[in-house]
């Protein structure tokens, strides 16, 4: 017979990413990653980058 699977590990793994998370965007240090879609603002004449965070999937806009 195989050795039983200790579910306790992987219960904390999860549960670590999980607060990580949480916690780090939270505070303020999100993971952004730059949408792919390119915008360009008419008015300002510049163009604008959206990024959303990995984490949260909260997001801001860039004017470049």
């Amino acid at each position: 017979m195989d050795k039983p699977t200790n579910l306790e590990k992987f219960r904390k793994q999860k549960q670590q990413r999980r607060a990580q998370a949480h916690t780090l965007c939270k505070s303020g240090f999100h993971k952004w990653q730059f949408d792919d879609k390119k915008q360009f603002d008419v008015q300002q004449g510049k163009l604008v980058s959206i990024e959303q965070c990995a984490r949260c999937g909260k997001l801001r806009t860039r004017v470049s």
